[in-house]
């Protein structure tokens, strides 16, 4: 895992990143831009859950909403590992980085189990949730903000 990790430092792409100038914080830039695309959306259709908003069908937020989540994955996961490669060392024997990590498995595991078991087509677009929609989304707000206190606490 060490020798995986020196390795991925010491690429030409993380050596790159870290002697430019502005490679790295432009990486950040769209790390976060993405971060806001798939959090921001992901938070207004989790508090549609827990009632907010109750004259806004959840089917029709949903449409509008979920897409731009899914989006935010193509500007997260290369910046992410861009980022991550410029100082493998250093995060990949960072508990934070694993514990941030986990918390996205969780978050996906939570998307997941929401969209297969739960937000089904014979749902009534305007009646009440039933309760593990409300579940379901408090779980996603706890997780996201937690996911982005780990990424703040892996900046410092």
């Amino acid at each position: 895992m060490l020798e995986l990790l020196d390795w991925l430092e010491k690429t030409a792409w993380a050596v790159e990143i870290r002697q430019s100038l502005w490679l790295y914080p432009a990486l950040e830039i769209v790390h976060i831009l993405g971060i806001v695309m798939l959090v921001g959306p992901a938070f207004m259709f989790d508090l549609r859950l827990l009632g907010f908003s109750k004259n806004i069908p959840f089917a029709s937020l949903a449409a509008h909403l979920l897409p731009w989540s899914r989006r935010s994955l193509l500007l997260i996961i290369p910046s992410g590992a861009l980022l991550f490669i410029t100082n493998a060392n250093a995060l990949g024997v960072d508990p934070t980085f694993w514990t941030k990590m986990s918390l996205i498995g969780v978050a996906a595991i939570n998307v997941f189990v929401f969209h297969r078991f739960i937000f089904t087509s014979n749902l009534n677009p305007d009646g009440d949730l039933p309760f593990q929609a409300r579940i379901s989304g408090c779980v996603s707000i706890v997780v996201w903000i937690a996911v982005i206190a780990c990424g703040r606490l892996l900046a410092y």
